[in-house]
């Protein structure tokens, strides 16, 4: 009877925790680690595709559409991460390479907010769960399953999250004529521990891709009352007997990805 108490008091404890540790407030924050910069950047858009001459002015071209970059504050993910404005239309819009996984990205994200993002869009590859999701082709995400570290110190414990704005995007979408699904992507810590029961077990719950930084965003967007806005294209696939590459693996920059880059652009514009 007493290890039956001691156990249930145990599983109080600790639910008790899970409840109130994310509302505590923080040793230290990140001005008192992060040099502010006097210009601060109105929209902060993050894109996986990276802009990496820094210090210069520059002109980028999409789809003959010619445009100035300008670096205006750099972030801090163990080196220099440049913050580019790019006039795009008439839409000033800040652009940085954000990194792989929930921590490092978690990080970048709070830096922005202290300089003064407001709104962000998200995008990258996935994996997808479902082989009929091509290499390519755009899922926006309405549901994470928080299988990684970060969002349980910015959210109420939970198996899933309900990804912010993912709504408005679909309609944003719909507007630009751009063919897409939704559904639940599977967030992971662990790219190497993707194993086939975890996979299968996310599919019968209704994921359809998996990826390793929505649910963090979502939590961290939620806590600090910022919008964020995210999409996938999808990449690898899981599903099947062996895991398909599907040209994941290529590392040279091709015209879809300057394809990726222009349709955040076109988002940023229209939220």
């Amino acid at each position: 009877m007493l290890e039956k108490v001691s156990i249930l008091k145990l599983i109080t404890f600790l639910y008790a925790s899970s409840l109130i540790s994310y509302v505590n407030p923080s040793v230290f924050l990140v001005k008192d680690t992060y040099f502010i910069y006097s210009k601060k950047a109105h929209i902060i858009e993050r894109t996986i595709y990276a802009i990496t001459t820094p210090n210069i002015l520059l002109a980028i071209s999409l789809n003959d559409v010619t445009f100035s970059v300008k670096e205006i504050a750099y972030l801090h993910g163990g080196w220099k991460i440049p913050i580019y404005k790019v006039n795009y239309k008439g839409k000033e819009i800040a652009v940085y390479q954000t990194l792989i996984g929930a921590a490092g990205t978690a990080g970048l994200l709070e830096e922005t907010i202290a300089i003064g993002g407001k709104k962000f869009i998200f995008f990258g590859s996935c994996g997808t769960l479902e082989k009929e999701i091509s290499r390519g082709h755009f899922v926006i995400p309405n549901e994470a399953y928080r299988d990684e570290g970060v969002s349980y110190h910015y959210a109420p414990s939970s198996d899933y999250i309900k990804v912010k704005n993912a709504d408005k995007l679909a309609n944003v979408f719909k507007k630009l004529q751009v063919p897409y699904v939704t559904g639940k992507t599977w967030t992971t810590d662990a790219l190497y521990r993707e194993t086939k029961g975890n996979m299968m077990l996310r599919k019968q719950e209704g994921c359809i891709v998996v990826d390793m930084e929505c649910s963090a965003i979502t939590a961290i967007a939620e806590f600090r009352n910022v919008d964020t806005y995210q999409f996938f294209y999808g990449a690898d696939t899981l599903d099947g007997e062996e895991w398909q590459s599907r040209g994941m693996l290529e590392t040279e920059k091709t015209a879809s990805e300057l394809y990726y880059l222009e349709l955040a652009f076109k988002i940023a514009k229209e939220i």
